[in-house]
């Protein structure tokens, strides 16, 4: 059986972790923010590797580093996974047309303007 059998599930254990880790200006998650532009994974032997692609909402966000990070640590959270890495890019570069309707409508009620 292939560690990646389970790959929508891994992804979804990922997604659930995302959606806790916030920008610290912005009251949307970075998921739903649309930061999270998508997963990779990779096996190597009995090990599953995970490469999250995401971008900022500017490449000079004071948060960058904290942002990168706290990414790879809920990833390594998941059970399954056992190494992730983050690859930042700003290809396409980061607009409000990549949030979630849920993460438009927090904007909207928390009156937050990006």
């Amino acid at each position: 059986m292939s560690l990646l059998d389970n790959k929508d599930i891994i992804e979804e254990k990922i997604i659930k972790n995302l959606k806790n880790v916030f920008d610290p200006e912005i009251p949307v998650n970075i998921y739903d923010l649309g930061l999270i532009y998508g997963f990779d994974f990779e096996e190597k032997g009995n090990y599953l590797h995970c490469n999250v692609l995401m971008t900022l909402t500017s490449p000079a966000c004071p948060v960058a580093e904290s942002l990168v990070e706290q990414v790879k640590y809920v990833t390594l959270a998941v059970d399954e996974v056992d190494e992730a890495k983050v690859n930042l890019t700003f290809k396409p570069p980061w607009s409000k047309d990549l949030m979630s309707e849920e993460g438009r409508e927090i904007m909207e009620a928390s009156g937050a303007v990006i």
